[in-house]
Parts: C-alpha cells; sequence; structure tokens
C-alpha cells in the first residue's frame, strides 16, 4: 500500500530542513515578545555594534537589538506572505476548478485570460499599483494575491483534470453519483498535494515582492518593519556599519530558500506518486 504524500514527504530529508527552518522562523517571530528585547528600545552609546553577546545579530543605527527587529518584522513579513498566498489560492483554485469542470469554451476563456495575466511581470504591476495607489497593507496583501492567482489557477486546473480523467472518477459518474459531490469529496482532497506545492512557491513569491516593495520604499512605512525595509535601512548605511543589511539579507534568503526547496520537495512527492493519488 502506497504511503499517504504527507509521510513521505517527511521522508525526505531535505523537507524535514525546510520545515525546521521554517518553523524556528515562525516561532521566534510568534515568541519575540517573550524571548527577545524590546525591539524599539535605544542605546546610542551602542550604535552600529558588531554581532556578538548579548546582541547576536548586531544593533541598528539607533542601538535598537537587530535579532529582536528582524524577529517582530517576521510578524509583518510572513504574515503578509500568508494573507496574499491564502487570496491567491482561494481565487486561484476557484478559477482551475471552474476551468476544469466547466465546458470547453469557460475553459478556453479563463485559461487565455490567465495566460495573459501570466504575461504581465508581477514586480513591475505590483510597483505601479503601489505607487498610484498607496501602500496600505490590505491593499497590497489582495493585489499580491491576485497577482499570483493565474499560475494557481493553471495548477489547479491541471490537478483537477488529473483527477477527472481517472478510473475511480469515471466509476462515480458511471453510478450516478453528482457531479458536484465527487468534484468537492474526491477531486479536491485528491489535488491538494499539488496545492500544498504551489501555495509554498507562492509564500516564497509573497515574501520576495514585498521585500522588493519595501525595498524601493514603496513598502511597509515606519514605525512599522518588515524584512525588506530592515534591508533597505542596513543598504543605506552600509558604509557606516557592514554588519547592517547581512542579518537581514540572510534572513530573507534562507526563508525563500526553505519555501522554494519545500515546494521542490513536494512536486517530487508528486511526480514519484504519478500526480498525487
Amino acid at each position: 500500500m502506497t504511503a499517504p504524500p504527507v509521510r513521505r514527504l517527511l521522508a525526505r530529508p531535505g523537507a524535514i530542513v525546510a520545515l525546521a527552518v521554517l518553523g524556528v522562523f515562525v516561532l521566534l517571530s510568534l515568541l519575540a515578545p517573550l524571548l527577545l528585547p524590546d525591539p524599539a528600545e535605544i542605546n546610542a552609546r551602542n550604535r552600529f555594534a558588531a554581532p556578538g553577546w548579548p546582541h547576536l545579530f548586531g544593533t541598528d543605527e539607533l542601538g535598537r537589538d537587530l535579532l529582536s527587529r528582524i524577529a517582530h518584522a517576521g510578524q509583518f513579513s510572513l504574515g503578509f506572505a500568508a494573507g496574499a498566498t491564502l487570496v491567491a489560492m482561494v481565487i486561484g483554485v476557484a478559477w482551475g476548478l471552474l476551468a476544469a469542470a466547466g465546458s470547453t469554451w469557460l475553459d478556453e476563456i479563463l485559461m487565455r485570460v490567465a495566460e495573459a495575466a501570466l504575461a504581465i511581470p508581477i514586480v513591475l504591476f505590483a510597483l505601479v499599483f503601489v505607487a498610484a495607489f498607496g501602500s496600505a497593507t490590505p491593499s497590497m496583501i489582495i493585489v499580491t494575491g491576485l497577482l499570483m492567482s493565474p499560475l494557481t489557477a493553471r495548477i489547479a486546473r491541471s490537478a483537477v483534470l488529473a483527477e477527472l480523467e481517472s478510473e475511480y472518477v469515471r466509476g462515480l459518474d458511471a453510478v450516478g453519483v453528482p457531479r458536484l459531490r465527487i468534484l468537492f469529496a474526491e477531486v479536491l482532497p485528491n489535488a491538494v498535494p499539488a496545492l500544498l506545492a504551489q501555495a509554498s512557491l507562492n509564500l516564497a513569491t509573497a515574501l520576495m515582492l514585498e521585500a522588493t516593495l519595501s525595498f524601493v520604499g514603496l513598502g511597509v512605512q515606519p514605525p512599522d518593519a518588515s524584512w525588506g525595509t530592515l534591508l533597505k535601512t542596513g543598504y543605506d548605511k552600509l558604509y557606516e556599519s557592514i554588519w547592517y543589511p547581512l542579518p537581514p539579507a540572510l534572513v530573507l534568503i534562507v526563508a525563500i530558500g526553505a519555501l522554494n526547496a519545500l515546494g521542490d520537495q513536494l512536486q517530487r512527492v508528486l511526480r514519484a506518486d504519478g500526480g498525487g493519488r
């Protein structure tokens, strides 16, 4: 008997490492108020301190603990990525499901729209939108989710079509099981592994996009902070402290790398399984 996809995923060392890294980031961000110093505590005599004890990541231009600032900023960055991914998955799955289960002409129209949307550079569109309408967090989350939904729709459509063409679905059709029941009780649950793989990649894309917007000054505004704003501030202070931009840059690289690795491991499990069943 074939093991469930989740069990086979957890049997892969690469997936375990990626999950562990992401778990550390999430826990550190959530527990930062309990474990770390106040990120707003100023110590002018300790400006631009190099990494060491008690400031493991050093300090910023006001003497604030960088590890604490990064951990607290993670609440915004990870929350932003999760919100945008949720928007992308809800819209994309509904989009792909309609295309796969609907009529041929509806499938054609929806997929042509998706292809046209995918031709638009996601970063360029986000920059134009935020520059025109402002950087309010809810708007940024919705726009980022919308920009990621066409690719999610294509993945969802492919996963649903693979299930609809399977023998067990044809058997259910033959015995008169209602189509909607087949879709929501059988097809969608079996498409979940493929959708989770795409969700992981969406999280990485959202993190990268938020960091890009913040780096060019169109992201979250002070006094709030994200990993992208910390990277931007560190870059601006590079000539005063070579250490400053390194911690936020490494955190972003590792987090995005872990999410991409997790998505890759999920895709490998699906390929080994022949599509997710």
